[in-house]
């Protein structure tokens, strides 16, 4: 085994805090021109590093962001994944740093306190830990 590809397996993605945007009025416009639902908007930063400090590029070295959202703050392995999107947002060619939580309305109930988490994952499959919670509700 290369050294790279053991500190890579070894290594967990350091993710940095999500926080939770929330919008106020209509659903606003995508750069396509479609209508997104209102609702709070997880902002992040990419991670820049490995938890070893080994510089990360997150346009090359990542695939794809998991989020996971439950009503108990509580995530782990077994928890099911909410949404996945790619590392790359299609609209700007940069990194992604967000998403509209407002998509995941019709799938959750009102006036109940939720939490998110998400994952990092990288071109070869290995997740980040679990990002620290943030609550939302609609």
């Amino acid at each position: 085994m290369n050294i790279s590809y053991k500190r890579f397996i070894n290594a967990v993605f350091v993710l940095m805090f999500p926080l939770l945007a929330f919008g106020c009025g209509g659903g606003g416009a995508s750069a396509a021109g479609t209508s997104e639902p209102a609702g709070p908007v997880l902002r992040w930063s990419p991670p820049q590093s490995y938890t070893d400090q080994t510089p990360l590029d997150p346009a090359k070295d990542l695939s794809e962001y998991i989020i996971y959202v439950n009503d108990t703050g509580v995530f782990s392995a077994s928890t099911p994944s909410s949404a996945v999107l790619g590392a790359i947002d299609p609209a700007t060619g940069n990194p992604a740093t967000s998403f509209n939580l407002g998509k995941l309305a019709p799938s959750l109930s009102s006036n109940v306190t939720y939490y998110v988490s998400m994952q990092s994952v990288s071109n070869t499959g290995g997740k980040s830990a679990f990002s620290p919670p943030a609550s939302f509700s609609f």
